[in-house]
């Protein structure tokens, strides 16, 4: 005959309903929500219904950022936030967007496209990035943008109208602990040690695009910042 197993410790982590969150929304405007709280009791039935309040959504809130599932480091700063950022959001699906001035890089062309790889200047650049998206765009100067800012596209080859950028073949992937800095670093990295290898959509600059590259890597030169063109978006739309 087996002992008899001892239950209590899986007794004791049994979970009683304890409140009832009711989500009421408005028929004319789908926006418009009102939230009701319920208390059960002993018998199962709800009771006193009101509003919910600041300090239950607080409550609430709390209780969610305190499960092992949600409580990730993903995006967490180390130390103070960098100055180049400009917009963070921790989630587990976060966004970071951020800027880097003009500066000198290895880029990486397709043999096809007639364009030697070598060290070419690139101008001051956008990043908006979650992850396993990229958009880029250029800026009009080193300064650091405001909201007001208007971008302009990003003069490179894989990079879409609206900013999109095909990644091909790179495998993207950051695990949950990935922290701010590692993040924007990572992103810079895929980005530029990846081949460009097509257009995606129209001519990103106002002059041929395979002549510009041929010319930047031949003569090192500052990028000509008179060939970008407008995206049509602000600084102020990928941050709404």
């Amino acid at each position: 005959m087996n002992a008899m197993t001892n239950l209590m410790p899986e007794i004791e982590q049994l979970f009683v309903p304890v409140q009832s969150l009711v989500i009421y929304r408005q028929l004319a405007d789908r926006n418009n929500i009102y939230v009701e709280v319920f208390d059960i009791g002993k018998d199962g039935c709800p009771l006193n219904p009101h509003p919910l309040t600041t300090e239950e959504s607080i409550a609430f809130a709390r209780s969610l950022a305190d499960s092992k599932e949600l409580n990730s480091s993903f995006l967490r700063c180390e130390g103070l936030l960098p100055e180049n950022v400009l917009y963070l959001d921790t989630s587990m699906t976060g966004t970071a967007v951020w800027f880097t001035p003009a500066f000198k890089t290895n880029l990486f062309f397709k043999a096809g496209l007639t364009i030697p790889n070598g060290e070419a200047f690139i101008p001051p650049l956008l990043w908006r990035a979650s992850r396993n998206r990229l958009h880029l765009y250029a800026l009009p100067d080193n300064n650091r943008p405001t909201e007001k800012t208007k971008l302009l596209r990003a003069p490179f080859f894989n990079t879409g109208e609206s900013g999109s950028v095909c990644m091909g073949t790179v495998n993207v992937k950051f695990d949950e602990h990935c922290t701010l800095q590692k993040f924007i670093t990572q992103w810079q990295h895929f980005f530029f040690n990846s081949y460009f290898s097509h257009l995606s959509g129209s001519n990103p600059v106002s002059c041929n695009i395979v002549q510009l590259w041929q010319q930047q890597v031949a003569t090192g030169q500052p990028f000509p910042m008179e060939v970008l063109i407008s995206s049509n978006q602000k600084l102020n739309d990928l941050i709404l």
